[in-house]
């Protein structure tokens, strides 16, 4: 039995003690060196790379971390290789890949949300302080995060929207471009002085401020209603520097007020009836008798 120990690892016990110290300063070593360099050189290059695109700082800040993590792993497992340490690499392997797995089933949406913030950072169909709509919903941008985007309703409510629900609705943004149409509808009187309704209307369009004279107003006459003649004013603003629910307001005041003043009336709905109506009267010789 002592010879056996003898020809074994306890043969010369301070000899395996000295192994394994240089074993783990060679890990430890050869890990902190590959770490420090690798994160270093990865996470400048990610954020000259993507700040050279013009890329979000939330995007660049996502990016570098995500390099920083690449670096963590590829200095665990080239350190572990050249420590001979391979049992490391196989259970650092497998353990990352279960936490992954788990945290794949865990937080599906939020990972769903997270990825869809990505793209609304990347792809730019909004940004902060456009105001957008979808779903039925709408709002002004104020926030927009890797999880969430926040955005104030005209009413000054909060909305706390998941990426994800954005990502995969149909969003309008209404101040995407550089020129919008606002469009408000006047109905007047059939017996109405038709060249003189759109006279007025084109005036007081032109006349707003905010209103670009290239394209220009107009007023075509695009419904003959069951009680009007209706004309759809349309205008055009720059959506960045001119709020269309102040031109909207403005015009229907102002040619509602030029209107009255021409005599050119706002009909209400009313209903003709066609056909004959009789009244039967009652015998009145059998009153008297009774």
């Amino acid at each position: 039995m002592f010879t056996v120990l003898q020809s074994g690892v306890f043969a010369n016990p301070i000899a395996s003690i000295v192994s394994f110290l240089i074993t783990v300063v060679t890990f430890g070593v050869s890990f902190v060196v590959l770490y420090l360099v690798g994160k270093s050189i990865l996470v400048r290059t990610t954020k000259e790379a993507l700040n050279q695109r013009d890329y979000s700082p939330a995007i660049v800040s996502l990016a570098s971390s995500i390099a920083g993590a690449i670096a963590l792993f590829g200095a665990v497992a080239i350190a572990a290789t050249v420590a001979g340490f391979p049992m490391i690499l196989g259970a650092f392997a497998t353990i990352f890949g279960a936490l992954a797995l788990g945290f794949a089933f865990a937080a599906s949406d939020i990972v769903q949300n997270f990825v869809a913030g990505v793209f609304i950072l990347k792809d730019k169909p909004f940004e902060v302080g456009d105001y957008i709509e979808w779903s039925g919903n709408g709002g002004i941008v104020r926030e927009i995060d890797l999880r969430v985007s926040k955005l104030d309703t005209w009413d000054n409510e909060q909305l706390t929207v998941p990426n994800g629900d954005l990502a995969n609705a149909v969003v309008k943004n209404v101040q995407a471009n550089d020129t919008r149409r606002v469009t408000v509808d006047f109905g007047v009187d059939y017996g109405a002085d038709v060249d003189r309704a759109r006279e007025i209307i084109l005036e007081e369009a032109a006349a707003i401020d905010g209103v670009l004279a290239d394209p220009e107003p107009t007023a075509p006459l695009t419904t003959l209603g069951d009680s009007a003649i209706v004309f759809n004013a349309r205008a055009w603003i720059n959506p960045k520097e001119t709020g269309a629910g102040g031109v909207i307001h403005e015009l229907t005041e102002k040619v509602k007020g030029r209107f009255d003043e021409a005599g050119i009336g706002f009909p209400y709905p009313h209903t003709e009836l066609v056909g004959s109506l009789s009244v039967e009267q009652p015998d009145r010789s059998a009153l008297a008798d009774d």
